[in-house]
């Protein structure tokens, strides 16, 4: 690998962090490690393993939902991969963030949803009062109360999908 930066290299600062992340768990109980220096060729190797592994994961992964006659990788598919090149160490840690990164992805859905919901009724609202199908300021309130209320209502069906 030359010096300067191909296509295929990974973010030296990522590889840098995730490296020294992982060193500082290892060398927790030992007082006498507290920052340990990397240098750059071995920088350089954990990129390199890094991003021959990420290639052979893909091409695995890719014949896996190829065999699926399907045009896209999905997680299931990385996660049999994964099993496939015989590294079931990575299973539970591979599923334990995917089912974070759902729950989070759902919930970022969710207030998306009700966030919509909302709009569409206000704007509801304000176009009955600009075409004259207004009703007296208590109406109107009651009306807003009522979305409210239907809002906590869609919040309350999202919570218990997503359980």
């Amino acid at each position: 690998m030359s010096g300067t930066a191909e296509v295929d290299d990974l973010p030296r600062a990522n590889i840098k962090r995730v490296v020294k992340k992982k060193i500082a768990e290892l060398t927790k109980d030992d007082p006498s490690r507290k920052d340990i220096a990397i240098q750059r060729e071995a920088l350089t190797a954990f990129s390199e393993s890094a991003r021959l592994f990420i290639h052979y994961l893909s091409a695995t992964a890719n014949d896996i939902c190829k065999e699926s006659k399907r045009q896209g990788i999905n997680a299931e598919d990385v996660l049999k991969a994964l099993e496939e090149m015989e590294f079931p160490e990575l299973l539970e840690p591979l599923g334990t963030s995917l089912n974070a990164f759902r729950k989070q992805n759902a919930s970022k859905k969710s207030e998306s949803k009700t966030k919509s919901a909302d709009r569409k009724r206000k704007s509801e609202v304000e176009l009955e009062m600009q075409n004259g199908n207004g009703h007296h300021a208590e109406d109107t309130k009651e009306m807003q109360d009522k979305i409210g209320e239907e809002t906590k209502e869609d919040e309350n069906d999202d919570i218990e999908e997503d359980e």
